[in-house]
């Protein structure tokens, strides 16, 4: 069996015991369940004392079984076989116990997407982080805007609409490509260079900063490996979404003008594909770049004995850290955007 994988930030969060479970011998048929991100060739040399202390006792099936009956709690099936394969540490079980067991509507999100389980069990924090960045984002990205292009502002509306809707969608996206998270199962890798490939990046920290623990280590190279990576990523997103964003805001600035006589000081409708490429780049160098940071100095904040007594002051930090990196962020896409000569 191999050990869990899964991805964490710096608070004492539990990790999963999951699995690579060999039900035939020979080269022939093998039932894989694998933690997302999963390597045997990274951090095996935990203690499992230290580990256990760490991240609570691990739960056979019957005491998993026995726990979420004692509370009529039904569990998902990829919760249920990792119980029966190899068990599953206590603080992530009663976690989530609490979670599915929220108010609504976090307690049905939580039953009905493992995705956000998964972000919700690595990180109770994250839902708070990823609707503070989209509060923080529509609020900053306007006033940044109302800024920097002044008595043009109504002139060019559709330009900040386009910017303001692309932001946001882009924002959920680096939270979410950046966030820890816990998997239960998993296919296994394919076989050959695809397999290895897919194991070297599954063997990278969700970002940059991500936080050690027992059993799962990174190396230097893999830290800087997730940053080009995740740069990629972010382009690919970041063109896909401009290309969608300045095609909808020239399409409106189009339709106006036919339904009014041509205007000399009307602002030139900018061009789609040039103005995708830009959020490409930027995404991938400078957003890439910032929030990489931001979760860096979140990890050792939320880490840091401070934060341990009094929860508020890393929720603080958060606000406070996302709230500078919009303003800065906000400012210089326009300023790039206006050197390109796409606004």
């Amino acid at each position: 069996m191999a050990e869990t994988v899964v991805k964490e930030s710096g608070q004492d969060f539990a990790a999963t015991k999951a699995l690579e479970i060999d039900t035939g011998g020979g080269g022939g048929g093998s039932s894989n369940y694998r933690g997302y991100g999963g390597s045997d060739d990274n951090g095996k040399g935990g203690d499992a004392d230290e580990e256990e202390e760490a991240y609570g006792p691990i739960l056979n099936s019957e005491e998993v079984i026995r726990e979420a009956k004692a509370r009529g709690i039904t569990l998902p099936v990829d919760l249920a076989e990792a119980a029966r394969a190899v068990g599953i540490e206590k603080l992530l079980l009663f976690r989530y116990f609490q979670l599915q067991g929220a108010l609504w509507p976090l307690g049905s999100a939580i039953k009905k997407s493992s995705m956000l389980r998964n972000w919700m069990l690595a990180d109770p924090s994250f839902l708070f982080k990823l609707l503070i960045e989209v509060a923080i984002d529509a609020t900053c990205a306007t006033f940044a805007e109302v800024q920097k292009r002044g008595k043009d502002f109504w002139n060019e509306f559709e330009l900040y609409m386009s910017d303001l809707v692309v932001g946001v969608v882009l924002d959920i996206t680096l939270v979410c490509m950046l966030a820890p998270f816990v998997q239960f199962g998993g296919k296994p890798p394919p076989r050959g260079t695809m397999g290895r490939l897919s194991k070297a990046l599954g063997a990278l920290p969700s970002s940059m900063f991500e936080a050690e623990r027992p059993g799962r280590g990174f190396t230097l190279y893999q830290r800087v490996g997730t940053l080009f990576v995740k740069g990629a990523q972010y382009g690919v997103v970041g063109f896909v979404c401009g290309l969608i964003g300045q095609g909808f805001a020239s399409s409106i600035m189009t339709f106006k003008r036919k339904l009014k006589k041509s205007d000399e000081h009307e602002v030139a409708i900018p061009p789609i594909l040039p103005t995708a490429a830009l959020w490409a780049v930027f995404m991938a160098v400078s957003s890439n770049t910032r929030y990489q940071i931001v979760n860096g100095l979140e990890r050792v904040v939320e880490s840091s004995s401070v934060a341990k007594r009094v929860p508020q002051f890393a929720m603080a930090f958060t606000i406070g850290i996302r709230f500078a990196n919009n303003i800065y962020g906000g400012m210089q896409f326009v300023d790039w955007a206006r050197w390109a000569g796409v606004q």
